[in-house]
């Protein structure tokens, strides 16, 4: 079996932010737009699909710059675990020089 690709990001992980903000627009945006909409009179789709994007728009922003803030600031999207060193560690799991646990000696 092949192994799985992996990156080792520096910094903010923007495929993790761009996901992120997509799934929190989503879930956040769908109903605001959805209960804004009950008080205007929208008579076409075209009116109801320029609605959306005015206000969608700003609820998308404020979650990218919100998300990429978060992210900046923690470790977010790096799985929540520490990557180790690939110069001690190897594939298997293993020392990679041949070290061993020498806590029974």
């Amino acid at each position: 079996m092949q192994p799985v690709e992996r990156a080792d990001y520096e910094g903010v992980d923007y495929g993790w932010v761009m996901q992120t903000t997509f799934v929190v627009t989503i879930l956040v945006g769908a109903p605001v737009v959805a209960v804004l909409s009950a008080f205007v009179t929208l008579d076409s789709w075209g009116a109801r699909a320029a609605f959306a994007v005015r206000v969608g728009a700003p609820i998308w922003f404020v979650t990218a710059v919100a998300v990429a803030v978060y992210a900046r600031r923690t470790a977010a999207g790096d799985g929540g675990v520490e990557q180790a060193d690939s110069d001690s560690v190897g594939d298997d799991g293993t020392a990679a020089d041949g070290a061993e646990d020498d806590a029974g000696d």
